[in-house]
């Protein structure tokens, strides 16, 4: 009886380790994914504002990689979360509509959790993934 409830213990142990493991990897990998669904087409793969979609814009797309070093080398979380949410933003300029879509209002429909949490989850996944590709 020890040694079965010892193996059991052991069992359980190692299933948490893979789980957690398994859990950190797609953590990570939850923001590129993300991009890859939700920005990839117009600013590529690369984030350069290169997407198979960016030749039929009016406006190209901004290169992601480099926001941090247009903004004096510190990512611009704020600016960047409101420009991806577009609810609250005031971002729209003088010459019209934005160009990108409010990701706020795609993100909410689709919520199933209280209060846009899966909205700001994916957003801030978005965010995490766009501050780790900032060119040096």
């Amino acid at each position: 009886m020890k040694q079965s409830s010892v193996y059991l213990t052991g069992l359980l142990v190692a299933l948490a380790v893979v789980n957690s493991a398994s859990f950190a990897q797609s953590s990570v990998d939850f923001g590129k994914n993300e991009y890859a669904a939700s920005c990839a087409s117009c600013h590529g793969v690369s984030a350069k504002g290169d997407g198979p979609v960016s030749k039929h814009l009016t406006k190209a797309p901004s290169d992601l990689t480099t926001l941090a070093k247009r903004n004096g080398g510190v990512f611009p979380t704020q600016y960047a979360w409101e420009v991806i949410d577009g609810r609250t933003s005031v971002l729209i300029g003088v010459h019209g509509a934005r160009a990108m879509p409010v990701w706020g209002y795609i993100y909410r429909a689709e919520d199933t959790q209280p209060a846009d949490l899966h909205a700001r989850n994916r957003i801030g996944s978005l965010l995490d993934y766009l501050s780790r590709i900032q060119v040096k």
